[in-house]
């Protein structure tokens, strides 16, 4: 359930005693994996944690998910139901030597009494690498069992030595109705609000359940205000429960993982032709806060990458919206990234020109020495003239139809195709051109053999 910070050593299982003056959300910490909520996933029958719980060997792990999803207290029941003792660290506010004394304090314990020590490490993302790399002899010798905790993709954070002892374990955000039960049980348990005996109505707890966007800790939060607030009338209704939320903020990081999957979303929902859902992932990025320019260069690599000549208008309806937004800035210029947006994903596809760019330039470097054929080349003096610099050059324009036979690959490469327009938009015009050309040169070079 809630994934609260308290960072308390305790020798094994055994319940903490109840502080009845502590936030609600630590009052309302499961004390047994019975009132978790949530993540069955990993705690239902047959599933990995389950399993590690009931074959009785808990193993080093990286607990991963968002705020409130549940991370600290699955590590402590984790303990209490394996009988180990659980001892907490912050990587945000300890270093390596408070590291060294729990490691030593459990191979004490662990040859005087054979008990086992899970070291619980918060945060762990806040460790740099050698910071981490302290912890691998431990775990390798089972000195301490580690279960990390983060909020950041373990695949950049945590050192790859650590992930291949301690597998990784993802936690999702709580549903809605996980955070209505918990919602349900707070108001009616004893140690929770029970005692202020506040009536809550179905839409101000549905409410609450979807604001806390799956952080349970959040959600108990802002119940608890909600019900002082209420406590005179003993009604907690929808307008005490907004009272209390406040301002809803929008889950996003501006350069972690949240930053890659929205800006992924947007690009994919372009490239798959939706319009809504394209709409959907831009407004998330705006209010989450990113910074509308990096979405406008975004922009412009799409109509690149993705429309090119399919619409040649994409690119520069594209430059058009960076330069509107530049000149307006928020919130009118973000209409002018909407509107990009609504015409890049309802534009023609192709990726026919970002191909032929790789297939050429992997080829160019293939070749880097292939020389330019003598008909092309420059030829500004006398002396490369009488080279062949430039022999037997046709100006295209001069030519009946305005096409000649020549080549313009270097001799090793003649005859090779790079760029193969697609059939929709403007590429399907620009097919039927290319195959007039071909036709009219092939006519050309059969007269002249």
């Amino acid at each position: 359930m809630a994934d609260l910070d308290l960072f308390v050593e305790s020798e094994p299982a055994g319940e903490e005693p109840l502080d009845l003056n502590a936030p609600l959300a630590a009052r309302m910490r499961p004390r047994t994996l019975a009132d978790f909520r949530g993540q069955d996933h990993l705690l239902g029958e047959g599933r990995a944690v389950r399993a590690m719980l009931d074959s009785g060997r808990v193993g080093s792990m990286i607990l991963w998910g968002p705020p409130g999803s549940g991370k600290t207290t699955l590590a402590r029941l984790l303990a209490a139901e394996s009988g180990v003792t659980f001892v907490a660290f912050s990587a945000v506010t300890e270093g390596v030597a408070r590291v060294r004394e729990i490691i030593k304090e459990a191979d004490e314990r662990k040859r005087a009494t054979g008990r086992q020590t899970i070291l619980f490490c918060d945060e762990i993302h806040r460790f740099n690498k050698a910071q981490q790399d302290a912890f691998l002899p431990h775990v390798e010798a089972g000195t301490v069992i580690l279960v990390g905790a983060t909020t950041e993709n373990p695949s950049f954070e945590v050192v790859r030595p650590l992930l291949s002892r301690a597998p990784v374990y993802v936690l999702e955000p709580l549903s809605n109705g996980a955070i209505r039960g918990i919602l349900d049980d707070a108001l009616h348990a004893d140690h929770g609000l029970g005692g202020l005996g506040v009536a809550a109505s179905e839409e101000a707890l549905d409410f609450i359940a979807e604001a806390s966007d799956g952080d349970a800790r959040r959600a108990l939060g802002v119940l608890e205000a909600a019900a002082h607030l209420a406590e005179a009338s003993n009604g907690l209704d929808l307008d005490s429960a907004r009272e209390a939320l406040q301002h809803r903020f929008a889950t996003y990081d501006k350069s972690g993982e949240e930053h890659y999957n929205l800006i992924s979303a947007l690009h994919k929902a372009v490239r798959g032709s939706d319009p809504d859902g394209a709409l959907y992932w831009l407004a998330r990025m705006i209010d989450g806060g990113e910074d509308p320019l990096y979405i406008a260069r975004r922009l412009v690599r799409m109509a690149a990458e993705d429309i090119g000549l399919a619409d040649p208008a994409a690119l520069p309806t594209t430059i058009a919206a960076r330069d509107a937004y530049h000149f307006l800035g928020s919130p009118e210029g973000d209409l002018a990234l909407a509107e990009a947006v609504l015409y890049l994903a309802t534009a023609p596809k192709s990726n026919r020109a970002y191909a032929a760019w790789k297939n050429a330039s992997r080829r160019a470097r293939e070749t880097p020495s292939a020389p330019v054929p003598l008909h092309i080349r420059n030829a500004p003096t006398g002396l490369m003239k009488d080279l062949g610099y430039g022999s037997g050059y046709q100006y295209d324009p001069d030519e009946e139809d305005g096409v000649s036979d020549q080549t313009f690959l270097p001799d090793a490469l003649k005859g090779e195709r790079f760029y193969e327009p697609g059939r929709f938009g403007f590429e399907k015009t620009i097919a039927e051109r290319l195959r007039w050309w071909a036709e009219r040169r092939e006519q050309k070079r059969s007269a002249g053999s």
